[in-house]
């Protein structure tokens, strides 16, 4: 037998041979059967391309996949179940948004109560995603695997076994071998025909089972997407509450807070921007300001509304005249009363007196109640209720004028004297 099987083999390579490089013809089957042929070979490209893409519907990530894949083949590997389920992207944008809405607080922030509720609906759309999954693994994948392995894989035996016997055919017949021979391989090839035809017609007039496979398919996408349209519709009508109660919540009033409610003594160099009144701010007086430290008061930390008027020196300013203020670059001076468009009245260490506008740089400006210039030239809400025109250097009416004269409005608001200008320091 061994040897009856190996000659029967070579009898089949030489007739191919034959065939394809000699140009003998073989036996010419119907066009039928080349039809169902073409038919099957489609039917195997379908089976095999829609199971995979029908997986990739289902598990879009490759990654996901592939890591799938390699946890089944380590599990089979080590003798372990190990079960590994798809990660649904509506899972995980579930988690992403009901993290984050517990993080902000669900008791205080409508927004934070909103995406809740939307994490929770689409963790209920990655529960129907898994549904969805087995239902069609189990009702139309399985099937389709089972076509494959089994109906296909039979059919395509048959085939294969009736060119070979084709072959063993042709030869004899070409080579004139013993009727006996011929005969017999006569016989066994059109038992092969007859079984390979029988196969394929079965496979190809199955059409009932296959449609009603698609139709399983089709309830399970459109139950899938039912249930989801109606958590998308109660997720609709719940974000459409929560919009409505932000709206209608009444804002609440929020009034930033500045350095000073912090409770800090000094700040470092360039705090004066912030409006901290502290003379170590500067770094130019070792001397306490004359308000009081906001830690050390004990009571409540002024507004910017309630912050003493105060000013901060340019340059140094030598007093000339009795009355006036001196003071240092840098230092902080509490402002009382404007004595005029370039005058100020100030206190610093104890000291009060005047001083001109054009040395210092106001931080906190005088309120609207002490601008003591009113366009009659008198002094308004200042201890000075002396005419303007009457307004010395020392703020004291009717005393030396020197190099400094006020000149009553309206009639021009004229002034000269020598610190018109800011010295040069060099």
């Amino acid at each position: 037998m061994a040897f009856a099987g190996l000659k029967k083999q070579i009898n089949k390579a030489n007739q191919y041979v034959t065939e394809k490089m000699g140009g003998a013809e073989g036996t010419k089957l119907d066009i039928d059967f080349v039809e169902m042929e073409r038919k099957t070979d489609v039917t195997v490209e379908l089976v095999e391309e829609l199971q995979i893409k029908t997986k990739e519907f289902l598990q879009p990530n490759p990654t996901a996949r592939a890591k799938m894949a390699a946890v089944k083949g380590i599990s089979k590997l080590s003798g372990q179940a190990k079960t590994n389920t798809y990660p649904q992207p509506e899972g995980l944008l579930a988690d992403c948004m009901l993290m984050y809405g517990k993080k902000l607080g669900e008791e205080s922030s409508v927004f934070a109560q909103a995406l809740v509720e939307f994490g929770e609906a689409l963790r209920q759309m990655a529960d129907v995603k898994y549904s969805l999954d087995d239902n069609i693994k189990q009702n139309f994948l399985e099937p389709l695997h089972h076509l494959q392995t089994k109906d296909l894989k039979e059919v395509m035996h048959h085939r294969k076994k009736l060119q070979g016997r084709r072959l063993d055919f042709d030869c004899k017949r070409r080579r004139q071998a013993k009727d006996d021979e011929i005969r017999s391989a006569e016989e066994k090839f059109a038992e092969s025909l007859h079984l390979a035809q029988m196969g394929m017609f079965n496979l190809l007039e199955n059409d009932t089972e296959q449609v009603a496979q698609l139709v399983t398919f089709a309830e399970a996408l459109y139950e899938f997407h039912s249930q989801c349209a109606d958590i998308l519709r109660t997720l609709q009508e719940t974000l459409q509450e929560k919009q409505e109660e932000a709206a209608s919540r009444p804002k609440p009033e929020f009034v930033p807070k500045t350095l000073l409610d912090l409770n800090l003594d000094s700040l470092g160099e360039g705090s004066e921007s912030s409006g901290t009144p502290a003379h170590m701010a500067i770094g130019a007086s070792p001397l306490p300001s004359p308000m009081r430290s906001p830690a050390k008061s004990m009571v409540a930390t002024p507004s910017r509304q309630q912050m003493q008027p105060y000013c901060q020196a340019l340059y140094d300013f030598e007093p000339e005249n009795p009355g006036e203020l001196g003071f240092k670059e840098n230092e902080i001076i509490t402002l009382l009363n404007r004595v005029d468009e370039n005058w100020f009245e100030g206190s610093l260490h104890g000291r009060t007196g005047y001083f001109p506008q054009s040395y210092v740089q106001v931080v906190v400006p005088l309120p609207n109640a002490l601008l003591t210039v009113c366009s009659q030239g008198r002094l308004l809400g200042s201890p000075l209720q002396a005419p303007a025109h009457q307004l010395t250097r020392s703020g004291a009416p009717d005393g030396p004028t020197r190099d400094m004269r006020f000149m009553g409005r309206p009639g021009g608001n004229v002034y000269d004297h020598k610190y018109d200008r800011p010295p040069i320091n060099v």
